[in-house]
C-alpha cells in the first residue's frame, strides 16, 4: 500500500503488533456499505466514470458473496478489513479498483465503519432490552398481589409485591434503553469525507454519503470526524450502567435460590449441578451474568485509557478501539438473553415470599403511620412508640399483630383495636397508593403504561 515511500516489508514483529484483521474483520458488512456509498457519491460529482463505478459496485457485491459463503480469504498480509477488501477488489476488477480510494483515508473509513457498527449494536441492544422488559412486565402483571418481603440492607423493611419489586426492574432496563438511544442520536454523524484529518480538495458530497448510510448530518469538523471516539465511550458506559443493573437482579435471583430463602427457582434448563455433590442445583446462569459486568466495564476503563492523551488527529492507538466495543457488547447480548431466558422461566415461591413479607417487624411504619394519622402524634414521637412496642413484641417472641392491646397501650393510651387492621402485610401493601407505590392497583397501573410504551 505504501511501497514508492519504502523499500523494505515490514518486519516480523511490526506485522505482528500492526495486523488487525482478526479483530476488524466483523466490520466487513459496514465497510462494504461505505464504500458502495463513497463509490456512488464519487460517479454522482463525476470524480470517477459511471463505468469505474459499476465496476467497483459490482466488485463489492462479489466479496459480499464471497463473505457470505465463506469463501473469502482474510490475509494477514493485508493487515486491516479495508485492505483485504481494497485487495480483494484489485484481483477482481484490476485497475478500476485503485479509483475507490479517491478523496478518502483509511482514517475517515474505519471511523465511519466503526461507528456504523456501534450503532447497529446500541439498536440490538434496545431490542433485547425491549425483550427483557417484556419478560418482566408479564410476570409482573402475574404476581401483582402476591406479597413478598421489601429489603433495605438486605433487612426485611415493609411488605411490597413481587409484581412491584420486577417493576423496578422494567424502570432501570428503560433508562438503560433510553441511554443507548440518546447515545445512538448522538453518534448519527457521518466522518466518511474527512478523508486523513483535513478534508478533500475533490467536490465531494458529504450529505449523499451521510445520507445514504443513515446518518442524520456529516460531522462538521474534520480533525474531530477522524478523532473521535466519544460515540464508542458513551455506548461503553451505557452498557456498563445496564451490565450493573443485569448483575442487581442476578444477585437478587441467586439470593432468591438459597434455601435459606426459598423465594425462587429456575427450570433444569437454566441451571447445573455439582461434580460431587448430587442435591446440588446452581443458578450459573445468573451468577455469569453477575460475572460478565466485569468484562463490560473493564472495556469501558480500556477504551478510556487508549484515549487519554491522544493528540489531534489519528493516532495508531485507536486500533485498540474495537478489541473493547466487540467483547463489551458479546457480553452483554449474551447477558440479556441469558437474563431474559431465566426471568421467563423463573418459577416463585408465593406461599414462602408471603411467609415471609411479615417477618422482621416489616409492618411497624405501618403503626407509626396509624398513631400520626388517628391519635395525631408527631412523627417522631409515634415511631419512638412504635420502637417500644417493636422491643416489647420481640421480648414476647411475638409480632407486632399479636402483641396484646393492653402492652400497646401501655406505650400509647389512645391505641384502639382498630390499630390491628394496618398491621397486616396485605394491609401495609394496600395502603400504598401514592403513585409509584407498592399498592396493587398502583402496579397494574404502572404495568399497563409500560405495555403501551414497548407496544
Amino acid at each position: 500500500m505504501w511501497g514508492g515511500r519504502f523499500s523494505a516489508r515490514p518486519a516480523d514483529i511490526m506485522q505482528a503488533i500492526n495486523v488487525s484483521i482478526g479483530v476488524d474483520r466483523r466490520l466487513w458488512t459496514q465497510d462494504l456499505a461505505g464504500s458502495r456509498a463513497h463509490c456512488r457519491m464519487l460517479a454522482a460529482q463525476k470524480i470517477i466514470t459511471q463505468a469505474d463505478a459499476e465496476a467497483i459496485l459490482g466488485g463489492l457485491q462479489a466479496i459480499e458473496a464471497e463473505i457470505r459463503d465463506g469463501t473469502f480469504q482474510f490475509r494477514d498480509q493485508f493487515e486491516d478489513i479495508h485492505m483485504n477488501v481494497e485487495a480483494r477488489l484489485a484481483e477482481l476488477i484490476g485497475e478500476p479498483s485503485g479509483r475507490l480510494h479517491t478523496a478518502r483515508s483509511r482514517n475517515d473509513q474505519v471511523a465511519v465503519d466503526f461507528r456504523l457498527w456501534v450503532r447497529d449494536a446500541c439498536d440490538g441492544a434496545i431490542e433485547q432490552l425491549k425483550g427483557l422488559q417484556s419478560a418482566l412486565l408479564f410476570r409482573a402483571e402475574q404476581h401483582a398481589s402476591d406479597l413478598m418481603p421489601g429489603f433495605t440492607h438486605l433487612q426485611p423493611a415493609q411488605p411490597v409485591t413481587f409484581g412491584h419489586h420486577l417493576m423496578a426492574y422494567v424502570e432501570m432496563f428503560g433508562r438503560d434503553a433510553a441511554r443507548f438511544a440518546d447515545a445512538r442520536t448522538r453518534m448519527n454523524e457521518s466522518p466518511l469525507g474527512a478523508a486523513a484529518l483535513a478534508g478533500s480538495p475533490f467536490p465531494i458530497d458529504r450529505h449523499m454519503t451521510a445520507a445514504e448510510l443513515g446518518f442524520d448530518r456529516p460531522m462538521g469538523n474534520s480533525l474531530d470526524a477522524v478523532s473521535d471516539r466519544d460515540f464508542a465511550l458513551e455506548s461503553l458506559a451505557a452498557a456498563s450502567i445496564c451490565a450493573g443493573h443485569l448483575s442487581r437482579l442476578a444477585e437478587e435471583i441467586v439470593i432468591w435460590m438459597t434455601p435459606q430463602f426459598g423465594f425462587a427457582a429456575l427450570t433444569d434448563d437454566l441451571t447445573t449441578g455439582s461434580s460431587i455433590m448430587p442435591q446440588k442445583r446452581n443458578p450459573d446462569a445468573a451468577e455469569l451474568v453477575r460475572a460478565k459486568t466485569g468484562r463490560i466495564m473493564g472495556s469501558l476503563v480500556a477504551l478510556s485509557t487508549v484515549m487519554k492523551g491522544l493528540p489531534l488527529a489519528y493516532s495508531k492507538d485507536m486500533q485498540e478501539d474495537k478489541p473493547p466495543v466487540f467483547e463489551a457488547f458479546d457480553a452483554l447480548t449474551l447477558a440479556l438473553g441469558a437474563m431474559t431466558a431465566m426471568i421467563s422461566a423463573l418459577q416463585p415461591n408465593t406461599r414462602r415470599m408471603r411467609e415471609a413479607a411479615g417477618s422482621g417487624f416489616s409492618t411497624a411504619t405501618d403503626l407509626a403511620d396509624w398513631l400520626v394519622r388517628e391519635l395525631n402524634l408527631p412523627f417522631r414521637k409515634a415511631h419512638h412508640v412504635t420502637g417500644a412496642a417493636v422491643k416489647r413484641a420481640e421480648a414476647l417472641g411475638v409480632d407486632l399483630s399479636q402483641l396484646p392491646l393492653a402492652e400497646l397501650q401501655s406505650l400509647e393510651a389512645g391505641m384502639t383495636e382498630a390499630v390491628y387492621k394496618v398491621l397486616t402485610p396485605e394491609a401495609s401493601c394496600a395502603s400504598r397508593q401514592s403513585f409509584g407505590g407498592t399498592a396493587p392497583e398502583q402496579v397494574r397501573a404502572r404495568i399497563a403504561e409500560w405495555k403501551t410504551r414497548l407496544a
